[in-house]
């Protein structure tokens, strides 16, 4: 296939909008007033998908209708394939509380054996359960549901039923349950894959920050309508997740044969330097969560399945404050990635294309240099991050490690821990102020 990328127009502006696209090649090619008539224009196929239940609240319900020269339906029956190292058994070591971290996860060369994304697909960490829609799991990408692809290394150009999306490091794209796509690169490729089960990524309630701020909903693209009429030798191959196993299936037609569309259940692409960043601008810390892009909500208010939070570049201006991320235990499972720079609380060590998980109230926080400059730095106003974007997700969920993270990828940084034993005892029981013993 010869790569056309789109042009930064191929695009429809705003997170969650009831939009409507049809292919310039076929002009008229949705129907008018309603969604399935006796015969669609072009004699083109009516298909409904629905990311929701019919009976879903209007605010809450996802569906598009897909006008397409086939239907999905014309498929062979599928068949099991091998999963590679794709897993959701969370039992298959024990678990480990201890603070973790990888070093930058290994990228096949060219000259080794063709890596596609399927095959280059690798689970490091997830929890629940596929089968009853509640849960969450973390892989990696080399050369890859409801899932967040977030680009480290090299460009990606995807294509779906909507259009396509060209996606470049420090964007993310959101694929969601049921989209069929298919992904070309170029060059040497890794990333980060978020999959949540069962739930939708929604913008982050704003509460007393007000209408504005974070991530905008103008600043998320959705592609245009494209289609592609053609056959290949072989045919195409369709490869499907269900429940939590892949299996194949091959069509005579493209499966991005969509000629329009119409619908809230799409695709959709977002540039992590449009964030609206907040933060203190008189003392202390505020929480982590003012950095949030996307949130999948569990039944619990205010408790998330899976949070995507970044952290940009950003002024950093609070006074009397010790500025890098505080010391923390915390309820919820962190797993933190960087797509390029230098992390603020850990010079060394995190690399981007690496990775960190802390699980549920295992200790955590800035190394022992950072502590000591930083509690000694005189305070002023200073560019944090800049050059640099580390991004975390965020889980209620208690997330286990396979094998392959533990072992298998040869990845584990065994010394991480020792970043924190330089860290000293600073107690003066004989005097409140600090200031007095220098």
């Amino acid at each position: 296939m010869t790569q056309q990328f789109p042009p930064s127009s191929s695009y429809i502006s705003g997170f969650g909008n009831e939009c409507a696209s049809e292919d310039p090649r076929c002009p008229g090619a949705l129907p008018e007033g309603q969604n399935n008539p006796q015969v669609c224009p072009y004699n083109l196929y009516a298909e409904q998908l629905s990311g929701s239940a019919f009976t879903c609240p209007r605010s809450t319900n996802k569906r598009s209708w897909l006008y397409r020269i086939l239907p999905s339906v014309c498929h062979k029956p599928f068949e099991f394939i091998d999963q590679g190292h794709i897993t959701h058994n969370w039992d298959e070591v024990n678990p480990d509380p201890n603070q973790l971290r990888w070093k930058p996860f290994e990228i096949p060369k060219a000259s080794q054996k063709k890596v596609d994304f399927v095959n280059g697909l690798h689970t490091l960490c997830g929890a629940g359960d596929i089968r009853s829609n509640n849960g969450l799991a973390i892989h990696l990408f080399t050369a890859a549901l409801s899932f967040m692809l977030v680009p480290q290394k090299g460009k990606l150009l995807i294509y779906t039923e909507f259009g396509k999306m060209l996606v470049q490091p420090n964007e993310i794209c959101v694929i969601q349950r049921g989209m069929r796509f298919s992904i070309d690169v170029f060059e040497e490729t890794r990333g980060y894959i978020l999959e949540v089960y069962g739930v939708h990524f929604e913008l982050p309630d704003l509460g007393p920050i007000g209408a504005n701020g974070l991530a905008n909903p103008r600043d998320f693209l959705i592609p245009v309508a494209w289609y592609e009429d053609r056959q290949v030798p072989g045919g195409y191959t369709v490869i499907n997740k269900h429940q939590g196993k892949l299996f194949a299936a091959r069509q005579d037609v493209s499966p991005f044969n969509v000629v329009a569309w119409h619908g809230n259940y799409t695709p959709y692409k977002y540039n992590l330097e449009n964030f609206m960043v907040i933060n203190s601008v008189a003392f202390d810390h505020a929480d982590p969560s003012i950095f949030t892009v996307l949130t999948a909500k569990s039944v619990r208010p205010g408790v998330a399945i899976a949070d995507f939070v970044i952290f940009p570049p950003r002024w950093g201006v609070a006074d009397k404050t010790f500025r890098p991320p505080y010391y923390h235990r915390n309820c919820m499972s962190e797993f933190m990635g960087l797509i390029k720079g230098r992390y603020e609380a850990k010079q060394g060590g995190f690399l981007p294309g690496g990775g960190s998980l802390h699980s549920p109230m295992t200790p955590h926080g800035p190394d022992a240099d950072c502590f000591e400059k930083a509690s000694k730095v005189k305070l002023a106003p200073e560019r944090i991050a800049d050059g640099t974007m580390a991004f975390m997700f965020e889980s209620s969920l208690n997330m286990a490690v396979t094998k392959w993270g533990l072992k298998t990828s040869n990845c584990l940084d065994e010394n991480y821990y020792k970043c924190w034993e330089p860290l000293k005892s600073h107690f003066t029981p004989n005097s409140r102020n600090p200031a007095e013993t220098n």
